[in-house]
Order: structure tokens, then C-alpha cells, then sequence
């Protein structure tokens, strides 16, 4: 096994313990429609309680759809189908739903099918700045808020082996783009203009404004 390969397993998280389990279970403000554990991570970060509901929905792009029209389609999709379906339970939380997406001179590089894709895709991406777009919706009983964060990134040009290692890890699987800027591929980021968490999956400052205007409160006297 690489070193990469070695650095990504000693860095995932440790399950989680009974009681938190627990503690965690009691008290939601949100329901967060994803199965990402980095959106959920971010949430807690700004003191969030999230119960998840992820959600199955295609995500395909249209014939003609320009990117941004697609990641905001996307989100508004998921968070209407997650009130949906826990409103069918009785829960009328309000729910959060987003996407993320990286745009390339106008074409959209999702998440990769496997890791034959997921190197042509860094290939692609090496030594150029591409735009990381991140939707997110807010969904009440009464009304939706939305909002949208757009960032540059520019990668280091990666030689091929380097990429091969990098894949070899895991780490670029289930990732927009083939990659996480907030683990191993750190180092690959030579340069970054926006919202580095927007880049991760949640754009923090975005996010906060409409849970204001949901009313759900992140920081209290």
C-alpha cells in the first residue's frame, strides 16, 4: 500500500460512541437531505443539530442546461423531496438540501463512475483553475431560501503517477470533480478564491444566512 493509501486510512474518523449516538439523536434543528458526512460535519461546525435523510434523486445534466442552472435545479430538488418525504412522517423540519458541482470551461465533471474515470478527470484538471459551484436551499412549511457560492481553484500540475497514487487511495471516489480539498488533495490546491468550504460541500456563510432567515437559531445569548 502507497504512503497516500496509508495517510487516508490513519485519517478517517473513529465510530462514533453509544452516547454520542444518542445525544445526537435528540433536538433537531434541521434535517440535512445528504449522505454526505462532510456537509453534516460542517453543520456541526456552526453548531447545527442535523438529523439526515438522504435522498435518491438522478442527477443528470439536460440537453442545453448551463452548470449553474443544473446545481441550483439540483439542490432545490433535494431539499423539496426531503421535506416531502419526512413531512409523509409527520416531521416538518425545515430541510437543507445542496449540490456541488466543478465546472471546467463550461463543462460539468461530476462524480466519478470508477477509478479509470476518476484519473481521466484529475488529468483534465491538473495545472488548470476550474469553478467550484455549491447550491443550497432551505425549505420551510412556508417558503424556500436559496443561495449559491461559486469558487476558483487552481491545481498543481500532477504527473501521472502522482494521480495513480492519489486514486489508489479512495479518497477521489463519490467526489465531485475526483477530489477532496479537505483531505489528501490538500496538497494539490496551489491556489483558491472563494469559499473554501463551499468548495468542501457547504458553504458556511451562505448556509448561516438562510438558517437566520428560517429562524433557526446558531448562536444564542
Amino acid at each position: 500500500m502507497s504512503y497516500l493509501a496509508d495517510l487516508y486510512f490513519m485519517n478517517q474518523p473513529q465510530p462514533e460512541s453509544q452516547h454520542q449516538h444518542q445525544h445526537q439523536q435528540g433536538h433537531y434543528q434541521l434535517v440535512l437531505a445528504s449522505a454526505s458526512p462532510r456537509r453534516l460535519e460542517l453543520l456541526q461546525q456552526i453548531g447545527v443539530r442535523a438529523q439526515v435523510q438522504p435522498v435518491d434523486l438522478e442527477e443528470r445534466l439536460h440537453q442545453g442546461e448551463l452548470p449553474l442552472v443544473f446545481v441550483q435545479r439540483l439542490a432545490l430538488a433535494k431539499a423539496r423531496f426531503g421535506f416531502a418525504l419526512m413531512a409523509s412522517k409527520g416531521n416538518e423540519l425545515p430541510v437543507l438540501g445542496a449540490d456541488t458541482i466543478i465546472e471546467l470551461e463550461g463543462e460539468v465533471l461530476g462524480k466519478p463512475a470508477d477509478s479509470e474515470q476518476a484519473e481521466l478527470m484529475l488529468a483534465k484538471l491538473s495545472g488548470r483553475v476550474h469553478q467550484v459551484h455549491t447550491a443550497v436551499v432551505v425549505k420551510t412549511a412556508d417558503a424556500e431560501y436559496a443561495a449559491l457560492s461559486s469558487s476558483q481553484v487552481e491545481l498543481a500540475t500532477l504527473s501521472s503517477g502522482t494521480v495513480k497514487a492519489y486514486v489508489a487511495t479512495g479518497e477521489p471516489l463519490g467526489k465531485a470533480g475526483s477530489y477532496a480539498i479537505q483531505g489528501i488533495a490538500a496538497q494539490f490546491v496551489k491556489n483558491l478564491q472563494g469559499s473554501y468550504s463551499g468548495v468542501m460541500g457547504l458553504p458556511l456563510y451562505e448556509t448561516a444566512d438562510l438558517l437566520a432567515k428560517a429562524r433557526i437559531k446558531l448562536l444564542t445569548n
